[in-house]
């Protein structure tokens, strides 16, 4: 089984579309897939209960499939930071208790598992701990999500140093466009992506063109054929 902590070098910088679209080229290929979104907060308030977009994208791709709540076991309401919002809702997040919830959703035998974090890699938990410490405690390899855009160089160098300064496992990173105008010039933009390969020290699992701002992540076929999945898979 190959269990992946996916994270991005920003909020929007495309998480839940890579981790959908790698769920469902993983479903391509004939394996069994989850998605887990641990942590969400911009959610809305369905006849089921509290419902977010992304968790929803990586429900639909998970097979056999699995219960909303086992996807994103923390839902909350409002568009912030996520210990924000916990904090709003009167919830008390600490990685002890989240890590223990996720290790048992990770016991289930699957093929391939990706675990979505919440915007760039030091998102607060609490006032103490980042949600990345679920990538370390757990000892998962991790995907970046890189936006590319003006000053994606320097957000992805500086995520790549402070996964492997915790302690964790570059296992790749994908490109993500999200500027059209920064790949208006072809030379300078295959400069940029040169320099994210000479630099990273990690296997570029693919970069997505622009798409479509119309809810990429419900669609994530559109980007499959850009990508790969990781080593051993």
């Amino acid at each position: 089984m190959s269990v992946y902590f996916v994270t991005g070098t920003d909020t929007d910088a495309g998480k839940t579309l890579v981790a959908a679209s790698l769920l469902a080229l993983a479903r391509a290929r004939g394996l069994t897939t989850l998605g887990l979104k641990p942590v969400a907060s911009g959610c809305a308030n369905t006849p089921d209960g509290l419902r977010n977009d992304d968790a929803l994208a990586l429900l639909a791709r998970s097979v056999p499939a699995v219960s909303y709540d086992t996807v994103n076991p923390f839902a909350f309401e409002p568009a912030i930071a996520p210990h924000l919002a916990a904090q709003r809702a009167g919830v008390q997040l600490d990685l002890a208790g989240l890590s223990e919830q996720i290790a048992a959703r990770l016991q289930a035998p699957r093929d391939f598992t990706l675990v979505e974090g919440a915007g760039g890699w030091r998102v607060p938990l609490n006032d103490s701990e980042d949600l990345a410490g679920l990538a370390t405690r757990l000892d998962l390899p991790v995907i970046l999500v890189i936006g590319l855009k003006l000053g994606c160089l320097n957000h992805a160098r500086l995520t790549a140093e402070a996964i492997r300064a915790d302690g964790a496992r570059l296992a790749g990173w994908v490109g993500n466009l999200l500027d059209a105008d920064f790949a208006r010039d072809e030379s300078l933009y295959a400069d940029n992506l040169a320099t994210l390969q000479r630099t990273l020290d990690a296997p570029c699992l693919g970069v997505i063109p622009r798409l479509s701002r119309v809810a990429p992540a419900r669609r994530p076929e559109a980007a499959i054929a850009h990508l790969e999945l990781p080593h051993g898979n």
